[in-house]
């Protein structure tokens, strides 16, 4: 008698307990390299949202300045102003988002994680990661949880390390939100956050749509040339997944880039004169479009591309290569076990 488990064909070894752990590891990691690289853009970018003045010149010569403001008033240093709840928040968010997405994609195939999924099916699966659904899906616990490191970002991005109201660090931050504002002061900007679960499904349906393509091209040309190929040791290169995800980004920036300028600004309260300016997500949005029109929802995107762009080609290599290192490990290990067990 065939069962449906006998249908699902082998899965690929983990190199951890499951291969969700697998990916997670290496999302962890992909957030870790990527921030040490990224972090002085990052900071710029988060400047260039919360400035409500004019800026004059072209984006290059923005950038250039104020790195160069930065090292100068700051020392090298200043560009790295930061870089603890940076670290956090990148690292535990990819490495997440990452474990809860290789679990729901796993449950929408029926237990074989082999199986292509269709578009709509990652687009799914993919928001309900990065928290679509606030009730059920696991992905609103990583928004919840990183929006402090957020928070906490913004603001000593936002201050001078010797100004009198900056973060000293990560911790300092914790204590001292906690202290002035409470524990919903941490959350600040959380409902944005969840919005931001569009940038993310629709950057990954493209990437998984693409990257399918790229395997089944790849398993083509071997089948043409008479060559064995394993789906479950298979790589592209990472000309290809560079490509691929900064398509799939460029994609998803185009449609959901004014959220970010709008949570940075309600998250921000370096200056009073801010924190009177951008009380809340409504008044944020009126007063923006108001004194700033179109433009002002995309404050800092020229700094963003610079930066984002490059920081995705890093997470994406990264973590498929650490994926692609962990599955052919794991898969080495399964078959001396395997030979092993049958000498």
């Amino acid at each position: 008698m065939t069962t449906k488990k006998d249908k699902i064909p082998r899965q690929p070894a983990s190199f951890f307990a499951t291969t969700a752990i697998d990916h997670a590891v290496a999302g962890l990691g992909a957030g870790v390299v990527t921030t040490l690289c990224m972090n002085p853009l990052d900071l710029l970018k988060i400047k260039f949202q919360v400035n409500t003045g004019k800026q004059a010149g072209t984006v290059g010569k923005q950038m250039w300045l104020s790195l160069k403001e930065v090292q100068q008033t700051q020392g090298w240093k200043g560009l790295y102003r930061g870089i603890g709840p940076n670290i956090a928040g990148n690292a535990s968010s990819w490495g997440l988002y990452f474990l809860f997405y290789n679990m729901l994609k796993k449950q929408a195939s029926g237990g074989d994680i082999t199986k292509p999924l269709s578009a709509s099916e990652y687009l799914i699966c993919s928001a309900e990661a990065s928290a679509a659904n606030l009730n059920t899906s696991p992905g609103a616990v990583t928004a919840v949880v990183t929006n402090p490191f957020w928070l906490i970002r913004v603001r000593m991005f936002a201050t001078k390390a010797d100004s009198p109201t900056a973060y000293r660090g990560l911790w300092d931050g914790f204590s001292t939100i906690l202290k002035t504002e409470g524990v919903p002061g941490l959350f600040k900007g959380t409902m944005l956050g969840l919005v931001g679960v569009s940038n993310g499904a629709i950057q990954f349906m493209a990437y998984e749509k693409m990257k399918a393509w790229g395997f089944e091209r790849k398993r083509r040309r071997a089948e043409r040339e008479g060559l064995p190929y394993d789906a479950n040791t298979a790589k592209l290169s990472n000309i290809m997944y560079t490509v691929m995800s900064i398509s799939s980004k460029l994609l998803a920036l185009a449609v959901t880039y004014p959220y970010q300028v709008i949570r940075s600004r309600v998250q921000n309260n370096a200056a009073s004169q801010q924190q009177t300016q951008f009380p809340n997500i409504p008044t944020t949005i009126k007063r923006t479009w108001a004194s700033e029109g179109v433009k002002g929802f995309y404050r800092g995107l020229g700094t963003s591309l610079v930066r984002v762009l490059p920081g995705t080609c890093v997470t994406f290599v990264v973590y498929e290569n650490l994926a692609w290192l962990l599955r052919t490990s794991a898969a080495t290990t399964r078959e001396q076990n395997e030979e092993g067990a049958h000498a």
